[in-house]
């Protein structure tokens, strides 16, 4: 089975520099790139079943494909920052007009495109609503993963209940029962499926006594709970007005995924994102609320088929 490598880049912040982290897939000088950022929570190796998949349709398809799944910073093998207030959108769209920059610099991107899911999708749709920012290219396709512009207050209020609380467990498997719990809406998952998504979701804990047992705890840095818990609403309904205004300006070939029991991302919303901007293409999963994995055959289908269209023709 495939793997991906491990690499870094220094990004500057408010204090200084933060090291974020980045996973790659397939051919590291192929020119077609698909950036995939993921969620609140969560870090660069959930994208590894779609990444793999991805790799795979290029090389039946005789051609080449670079997968990048960044660890946005505070998440996953990236640095934590040593100012909390860094921990919102703008901040992380830098982040990632730094790694293009990077990737570009080391093989020329002739087509990008970008996977986002929740967090991710937010950061894209910065990137993409923005015309004059210096990309490589223009974003050809962009898939939403469970987000709009809109996104419901009571959603992020039940995030809120959770967010931060990394705890520490005496398994990988107690951390992953303990995230199927606040995780179910994510859909039906076999044991393995779930495992493997929870794996890369936790660190050991550090500790001078050599003879006590192993214990495990969440991988990402408990303050990014803070910009989170002090926003308010009237300030997100404010932030969403702006979000909007950059919807209407992308123009990536835009699909979006919702899990029918979403809770984050409503009907309404998703039904405004098929009738403005770039009129997104809809596609909603069965029995599963925010947010979809892409780990099943049917999510993996519609998204590979989207994004590697042209690598079948």
């Amino acid at each position: 089975m495939i793997q991906p490598t491990l690499n870094d880049l220094n990004c500057p912040d408010a204090t200084g520099f933060h090291r974020m982290a980045y996973w790659q897939w397939g051919d590291p000088a192929s020119a077609h790139m698909v950036l995939c950022v993921h969620g609140l929570t969560r870090q660069g190796r959930d994208f590894d079943v779609l990444a793999r998949a991805l790799c795979q349709r290029a090389t039946d398809a005789g051609t080449s494909l670079r997968v990048i799944c960044p660890d946005v910073v505070g998440r996953g093998q990236s640095d934590w920052l040593k100012d909390p207030a860094g921990y919102q959108i703008p901040a992380y769209a830098a982040d990632m007009l730094a790694l293009l920059a990077k990737l570009q610099a080391e093989a020329p991107i002739g087509v990008l495109d970008w996977v986002g899911t929740s967090m991710g999708g937010l950061i894209g749709l910065v990137i993409c609503g923005q015309p004059d920012l210096p990309l490589p290219q223009r974003v050809r396709k962009l898939v939403l993963n469970d987000v709009g512009p809109t996104v419901e207050w009571s959603a992020l209020q039940r995030i809120g209940a959770y967010l931060g609380k990394t705890g520490e467990f005496e398994s990988v498997q107690q951390a992953a029962d303990a995230m199927w719990a606040i995780s179910s809406s994510f859909g039906p998952h076999t044991p393995e499926q779930w495992l493997a998504l929870s794996t890369p979701m936790v660190r050991p804990v550090s500790t001078s006594d050599s003879s006590a047992p192993q214990r495990w705890k969440l991988h990402y840095d408990p303050a990014i709970a803070e910009p989170f818990r002090a926003a308010s609403e009237t300030a997100t309904q404010e932030g969403q007005a702006l979000l909007w205004r950059l919807y209407d300006q992308i123009s990536a070939d835009t699909l979006l995924l919702r899990g029918v029991e979403s809770d984050l991302l409503s009907v309404d919303t998703a039904k405004a994102m098929t009738e403005r901007g770039p009129r997104a293409r809809l596609v909603e999963f069965k029995g599963v609320g925010h947010a979809p994995t892409m780990t099943s055959a049917d999510q993996l289908a519609v998204v590979v088929d989207f994004l590697m269209d042209a690598h079948d023709q």
